[in-house]
């Protein structure tokens, strides 16, 4: 699967399945930081952002950047974060070295014992929680420098850990997926929206009823909504 969609000036690969992905990762494409792409981060007027998804691979992870894409001509499949980076696992976990960041200091210690648990054999090399401060953040690109991993999750939330990714790319290529709180729902201390609501397209509507909090990022569904209609993303 080669081609690629331009979405408000955002690079976006248009996947029909997850295995896919997979597929295309493993034909050359290993190097790179994988971004995931929905509504909010496509609306965002952010050069760098723009940049960095531009020069790297850019991913349906929400219901509307499949919404924009079909529009556009295109059948394309959502590829949920929160579960492709356990496909990945699953394929390399025998043949390649992983490091893992992100989330507070008991839920990476979880997750790091989980994923040795369910997945005999796993190499993690190396991992640390996501809060850190400028000098902190530099020690993390030095080690990840000297371990060398071949695939790192950053579970830090967005744009916080594309940037990040950004800087360790840049000291050592390999393999960079940003999660967002997937180490959270991974750890069972956050629950994804139930089958009906991620089958139907309403995750997010799931998560703005359950986390209103949620409702000044959310709102940019209706300017991206009318967007895709009016066919201007």
């Amino acid at each position: 699967m080669s081609d690629v969609v331009y979405l408000n000036e955002y690079k976006t690969h248009p996947f029909t399945s997850r295995k896919d992905f997979l597929n295309y990762l493993g034909d050359g494409n290993f190097n790179n930081i994988l971004i995931a792409l929905n509504a909010e981060k496509l609306m965002k007027d952010d050069d760098t952002l723009r940049r960095l998804v531009n020069q790297h691979v850019g991913y349906p992870d929400g219901i509307g950047t499949v919404m924009a894409l079909k529009r556009k001509g295109y059948t394309a499949d959502k590829i949920p974060g929160a579960e492709f980076w356990l496909d990945i696992i699953d394929r390399h976990y025998m043949d390649k070295t992983f490091y893992m960041v992100g989330g507070k200091s008991e839920v990476i210690e979880q997750t790091v014992g989980r994923l040795k648990e369910e997945y005999q054999g796993i190499d993690i090399v190396g991992y640390r929680d996501g809060y850190m401060d400028d000098q902190e953040e530099e020690g993390l690109v030095e080690e990840i420098k000297i371990k060398e991993p071949d695939i790192v999750f950053v579970a830090m939330g967005s744009p916080k850990q594309e940037f990040l990714m950004e800087k360790m790319f840049e000291e050592h290529p390999a393999l960079y997926m940003g999660l967002g709180g997937s180490f959270d729902i991974y750890c069972g201390l956050k629950e994804r929206a139930p089958k009906v609501f991620r089958k139907i397209g309403l995750e997010w509507f799931y998560r703005l009823i359950t986390e209103p909090s949620r409702i000044r990022r959310q709102i940019v569904y209706l300017p991206f909504l009318a967007k895709v209609i009016t066919n201007r993303i």
